[in-house]
């Protein structure tokens, strides 16, 4: 009965993380302009599709062949290569699939955190190449190392990160700045004395749902982030932990999240929701061990954090249409080192190094290195050859018209309005 209890629970995990991929597809939409919205949906379909492919083929393989750092020969690696009876149907090994359809549904969680940051002006093949490098590579590295029971982060630096704060938004939203960097901001985003001009998602109600939905959605993840077996539930580190714990902080931090964002982007739409998603983000990564009241504060911090972060990189001229380099790299980073502040001397599971400020601030510069370094130089490969960007004039008309066989909105186009430094412009989107 246990184990028909076990494999319930991470068949329903699996289940509602699928809203994640429902309210990126929602989110993301409503932040493309008009003209865009049918290449955004179907770039979304296809992250989704290649992701779990490729983490069938390559990526369960790498998390549990490197928990050292390197890859080994284990019996648990050879038991996650793609011709092993394990990875199959087997009546004999009933959890294999259910563990691997979990962690498929956290690898294509980072493409779609990288999908909304390069909307509207990507390459679709050029996206695909690196939301598959992403997605079976480098966070599944990053959680063999710091996320496994046996990970080098755990076992030389007592690393935690329970919620997957670093692993999966960390290293995406990381990856997600290499890619903007080279792919460059939409045209018409940033005037020639570098003023940003604010390009308005066609639909901030959509957008505004489809953040509903990922935190519906989320629920799920933080299900696939406990081990549940006869003797009740433990963490991904074999610690013991309820459900109320995470039920608790998930809540006070979307509450507290959105309240931060609230109060210092001034009421705008856009960032309080964000907001949410932000404060969950920031209690993930020690959300088995704060007291609710904490992980209302650090996601206060959290949420009132992300629009700063957005103005920061527009200064740069870094256009991330969605801010998922600031609600999900930014306050990754930031939900690592809270742990080092307020768990920092506590004791983690036996023969293991107890949680320290060190060890976490070297967790996050792993994190921040294994996310950035990679995707960056992969892009600006994707770059040379001429697969990242599409080509201005097809990004004027839009995608929809040079990549999708169909009109999402067949009585004809909204306008979009975009505004200006206080002023009103009126731009007809192409029909």
């Amino acid at each position: 009965m246990a184990a028909v209890n076990n494999e319930f629970f991470y068949w329903m995990s699996i289940a509602l993380m699928m809203l994640i991929h429902a309210g990126f597809l929602a989110y993301e939409i409503g932040a493309s302009r008009s003209k865009n919205v049918l290449a955004t949906a179907m770039k979304n379909l296809l992250a989704l599709a290649t992701i779990i492919a490729s983490f069938y083929f390559v990526g369960w393989f790498l998390y549990n062949a490197m928990p050292s750092g390197f890859i080994e020969m284990t019996d648990a690696a050879r038991a996650a290569l793609p011709w092993s009876d394990n990875m199959g149907p087997n009546v004999q090994d009933p959890a294999s699939g259910i563990f691997w359809g979990a962690f498929a549904l956290f690898a294509a969680t980072t493409g779609s955190i990288m999908s909304g940051a390069v909307l509207e002006r990507i390459r679709t093949s050029g996206f695909l190449v690196l939301t598959v490098f992403v997605g079976s590579v480098t966070w599944i590295i990053g959680a063999a190392w710091g996320w496994h029971g046996a990970g080098w982060m755990l076992t030389q630096l007592g690393f935690h990160d329970v919620g997957a704060a670093g692993c999966v938004h960390m290293i995406a939203g990381f990856g997600a700045l290499g890619i903007l960097i080279n792919l460059g901001p939409r045209i018409g985003r940033f005037l020639p004395d570098g003023t940003a001009v604010t390009i308005r998602p066609h639909n901030l109600p959509l957008t505004m749902l489809g953040l509903m939905l990922i935190f519906t959605g989320f629920f799920g993840f933080l299900m696939g982030c406990v081990i549940y077996g006869a003797n009740g539930f433990a963490t991904i580190y074999a610690s013991p932990t309820t459900l109320s714990a995470f039920a608790f902080n998930t809540l006070m931090g979307l509450a507290g999240g959105i309240i931060g964002a609230y109060m210092t982007s001034r009421g705008e739409p856009f960032w309080t929701i964000s907001g949410g998603l932000a404060g969950v983000i920031g209690v993930a990564s020690g959300m088995d061990l704060y007291h609710p009241a904490l992980a209302f504060v650090i996601a206060l911090g959290a949420g009132a954090l992300i629009p700063y972060i957005g103005k920061l990189l527009e200064k740069f001229r870094i256009d991330d249409v969605v801010g998922a380099v600031a609600v999900h790299g930014g306050v990754g980073l930031y939900s690592i080192l809270m742990v080092g502040i307020f768990l920092h001397g506590y004791p983690n599971t036996d023969g293991n190094p107890s949680v320290s400020f060190w060890g976490q601030a070297v967790g996050a510069l792993t994190f921040a290195a294994l996310g950035f370094i990679p995707t960056f130089l992969l892009s600006m490969g994707l770059k040379k050859v001429g697969l990242l960007r599409i080509p201005p004039e097809v990004e004027e008309q839009g995608l929809d018209l040079s990549e999708v066989p169909a009109t999402p909105y067949p009585e004809g186009t909204p306008v979009t309005v975009m505004a200006t430094n206080g002023k009103i412009l009126v731009v007809e989107e192409a029909k």
